[in-house]
């Protein structure tokens, strides 16, 4: 059998897979929530990893699986893709073809934050001006703040730069992407959350609706890890 052959095979038993799993329910509701896909199964996520588990990574098997406009497949790319495989310029073509918050939270979480080049590619993401770009950007931010938080002073003035801009002026997922990566940043270090509460402090009692929200969420957050 064909290297090609075996893809295809791979692909068909994966999808026999989905369908005697799908969940029609679960499906119709993320419908509901505004998560539209062409095709969805419904699937919950601990059975699709159980299915990843069942699988080795492949390069050639995730890159497949990502060109289907199926929300498992995707899901399972994410699962399957070996990191060290995964070059920048792929990275760049994933993200852009990222279309709901699911996706862009799984596949941060799955694969961008173990690539070797996520610092840099997620501040190039973080300033792009397409949603779900920015979106993976800041989450893939945070996910590397959970792991290590440190990062030089260039650095970290960027992240704050990037994170408060947006917040100011994104989508609603950008948003709270955006918040998620300066509360990560916040909850590393006292110095961290000095600095994050300097650059709101003017914002207390703005006329500005977003400024406002951002100046209580990061008051909420500084009373929440107990630090200044």
């Amino acid at each position: 059998m064909t290297q090609n052959e075996q893809l295809h095979e791979q692909l068909k038993a994966i999808k026999t897979q989905l369908r005697l799993s799908m969940n029609g329910a679960v499906s119709q509701s993320m419908r509901e929530k505004g998560l539209v896909y062409r095709l969805n199964f419904g699937v919950e996520l601990p059975r699709i990893k159980e299915m990843a588990a069942g699988y080795e990574k492949n390069h050639s098997l995730a890159q497949a699986l990502w060109k289907e406009d199926i929300r498992e497949c995707k899901i399972l790319a994410a699962l399957l893709q070996p990191a060290e495989s995964f070059l920048p310029e792929i990275a760049d073509i994933w993200v852009e073809d990222i279309r709901n918050i699911e996706i862009a939270e799984l596949t941060s979480m799955n694969l961008f934050q173990h690539l070797p080049y996520a610092p840099a590619k997620s501040f190039h993401w973080m300033a792009d001006e397409r949603e779900y770009v920015q979106v993976c950007g800041f989450l893939t931010a945070a996910r590397l703040l959970m792991k290590r938080g440190d990062m030089n002073e260039r650095a970290a003035n960027e992240l704050l730069d990037q994170a408060v801009c947006a917040f100011l002026s994104g989508s609603y997922h950008v948003r709270n992407a955006a918040m998620s990566a300066l509360r990560r940043f916040m909850q590393h270090s006292e110095e961290h959350a000095f600095a994050v509460c300097r650059r709101v402090e003017s914002m207390k009692d703005s006329t500005n609706e977003a400024e406002q929200l951002l100046y209580r969420l990061v008051s909420d957050e500084v009373e929440q890890v107990g630090t200044i």
